[in-house]
């Protein structure tokens, strides 16, 4: 790095503190100084914090995201009967659950959904998507070619954001120094090695979501639902469907269009359920241990409710259900059949360098 190239890093710092937009070329400059290492680390962290209190526009993180995906994403080629589709949040959210989305996209994959999942470590939780599928014995290290296989033959994969074999260059190097949602979590969770053209993805904030959905549509995806999850009675809330609010989406269209509504769970003939029923227990084991007896059908209430309802976002969104409550139908029926605890059984199996390792582990939380 030298002093004119920190000058002019500088200056579009100042644009964003003066409220103005970048094109997405620009921002897309902007994401590879950072990636490049190409300014010093306080004006990297101030440019984060300046664009997300500007407020991103839609080309931004665009440009974000073609940055990572052109510069620090290993690629992948897929061969699957029916199109991948991915599930995630952006983290960052002001109330932690359970691994929802894991359970839901398990859901979904048994019932020959092909799941391309992308998550990361934990930032501002105890326990991030990678920290839960490694606990149960997928192996999260692995190559993204053994990731691609595990989608092919078994229907689910994840991909290790912060993992240098995914994102060899600088990622992981820039999300394990910040600890507030910035518009480098929305790019990043985008850069799916798979490139999907079908998601759910949760965001951080009701404001997100339309901005979200834009940026989905403005990177190629056809077809994707940005949801953001309320809890009543108070101003918390998280990058899933809610079983304890108001879940409030903006869907894209097979023609572009951006729909925007919000559901309750009574919608679907569910309860509203105590918030603390999905909160993740401390002790990693018996984390591990109630997520395996939910994926066996052995748990009811809040946390089976919620995996339900997520999966029927993506039975909906994969066009294998016309409706959402018809996907929650669906989704029900699936978890009961054990298949979920199966698919699970059959990923650790595959996605791993150790299957017997990894299935022992699984087995020792029933």
């Amino acid at each position: 790095m030298n002093m004119e190239q920190n000058r002019e890093f500088g200056a579009v710092i100042t644009r964003l503190i003066q409220k103005q937009d970048l094109t997405r070329t620009q921002a897309k400059g902007a994401f590879e100084t950072l990636l490049n290492d190409r300014t010093t680390p306080m004006q990297q962290g101030a440019f984060l914090a300046a664009l997300t209190a500007k407020g991103e526009t839609e080309h931004e993180v665009a440009g974000g995201w073609e940055a990572i995906y052109s510069l620090d994403t290993a690629k992948v080629s897929l061969t699957t009967a029916t199109p991948v589709v991915e599930n995630s949040g952006t983290g960052m959210d002001t109330f932690k659950t359970f691994n929802i989305s894991t359970a839901a996209s398990l859901i979904a994959a048994s019932q020959g959904i092909p799941m391309a999942r992308h998550g990361a470590r934990a930032i501002t939780s105890s326990r991030g998507t990678v920290d839960m599928v490694e606990a149960l014995g997928v192996d999260v290290e692995c190559s993204p070619d053994l990731v691609a296989q595990s989608i092919e033959t078994v229907g689910i994969g994840i991909f290790n954001g912060m993992s240098p074999r995914i994102h060899p260059m600088a990622l992981g190097r820039i999300l394990s120094q910040i600890n507030f949602g910035s518009t480098l979590n929305i790019a990043a969770s985008l850069a799916n090695p798979a490139l999907p053209r079908l998601g759910v993805r949760g965001v951080y904030s009701q404001e997100m979501i339309v901005p979200v959905a834009r940026v989905m549509k403005e990177i190629g995806y056809e077809r994707a639902l940005v949801v953001h999850g309320s809890v009543f009675g108070t101003e918390l809330g998280m990058d899933e469907a809610s079983v304890c609010g108001t879940t409030f989406c903006a869907e894209l269209s097979r023609d572009g269009e951006i729909r925007e509504y919000s559901f309750a769970p009574s919608a679907f003939g569910m309860g509203d359920f105590d918030p603390r029923d999905l909160t993740p227990d401390t002790n990693c084991d018996l984390e591990s241990r109630r997520f395996v007896k939910l994926l066996r059908a052995g748990e009811e209430g809040a946390r089976t409710e919620a995996a339900i309802l997520n999966a029927a976002l993506i039975f909906y969104i994969a066009g294998r259900e016309p409706t959402l409550d018809k996907g929650v139908a669906r989704a029900a029926k699936a978890l009961k059949s054990g298949a979920a605890f199966d698919c699970l059984e059959r990923w650790v199996a595959t996605q791993t360098r150790a299957p017997e390792a990894g299935l022992a582990t699984l087995k020792s939380f029933i």
